[in-house]
């Protein structure tokens, strides 16, 4: 080990997470609070999901139609 390391050792505290301080916690909610945010269900991760499957999609028929299909039938 060099001694910079050492040194780095010797200086450093030990590690604490963020979780530890309170003042890094969300306070506590209602259960009726939480039930109305999550009423609607993951529209953001429905949407992203929609969208990333359509540029898929569309990027497969771009495939099967400009590169496949001039090409012409095998055998």
């Amino acid at each position: 080990m060099s001694s910079a390391s050492q040194e780095l050792d010797q200086s450093a505290e030990p590690h604490q997470s963020a979780a530890s301080s309170r003042g890094h916690v969300a306070e506590p909610i209602a259960s009726e609070t939480a039930a109305e945010c999550l009423k609607d269900g993951p529209r953001g991760a429905l949407v992203l999901a929609s969208v990333s499957v359509g540029l898929l999609f569309i990027g497969w028929l771009a495939f099967y139609f400009l590169l496949f299909m001039p090409r012409g039938s095998i055998g």
